[in-house]
């Protein structure tokens, strides 16, 4: 946060009638993530780690969850659907924060109906997009995962060489609506 924190200050900008949120990536793992999660606290946004809160907007009801990124296994800090998920009611539809699409089966077993992940940077490169390919169920945009519907941002960055071939950068807008 010392070195990359002021990279992260235009977050504090984010305004959103029902707040802003986030979960945590591979890369907090690797750079200390307790600090960075107090970034993001004290720059507006609500971490949620393993969790989930309820929006409710014009009457109806959607529950928000976020689970912790599989990278923080090593740690003690990895995704725990069933604390995020387990005894929310089924009736309300739900939305699932995590960084990385390849949790999606887990997510489906708890009943999600739109996961929303990252991670993959849309493959960035040949021959990167062939290793994401293998190890990620989706590589961006919209799918299926066991019933669950997924959407992958190829997101505005990059990782590695800093360089995107074949994979525009995006910040994608999504407007949910009741049926």
């Amino acid at each position: 946060v010392a070195e990359l924190g002021p990279a992260a200050a235009p977050l504090a900008d984010l305004r959103a009638r029902h707040g802003s949120f986030f979960v945590t990536g591979n890369h907090e793992y690797y750079s200390g993530y307790e600090e960075w999660v107090e970034e993001v606290h004290r720059l507006g946004l609500r971490p949620l780690r393993n969790e989930r809160v309820q929006i409710v907007h014009n009457g109806a009801a959607l529950d928000l969850a976020g689970v912790n990124d599989v990278n923080g296994e090593e740690f003690g800090d990895g995704p725990d659907f069933a604390k995020a998920l387990g005894d929310r009611d089924p009736a309300n539809p739900v939305v699932l924060l995590a960084h990385q699409p390849v949790v999606a089966p887990q997510a489906a077993r708890y009943g999600v109906d739109l996961q929303l992940s990252g991670h993959t940077h849309g493959g960035q490169m040949v021959p990167f997009n062939l290793l994401v390919g293998a190890a990620q169920p989706l590589v961006s945009g919209l799918g299926t995962i066991d019933g669950t519907t997924v959407y992958v941002t190829t997101g505005a960055g990059f990782w590695g060489p800093p360089v995107r071939v074949g994979v525009p950068p995006e910040v994608t807008l999504i407007e949910l609506r009741t049926a």
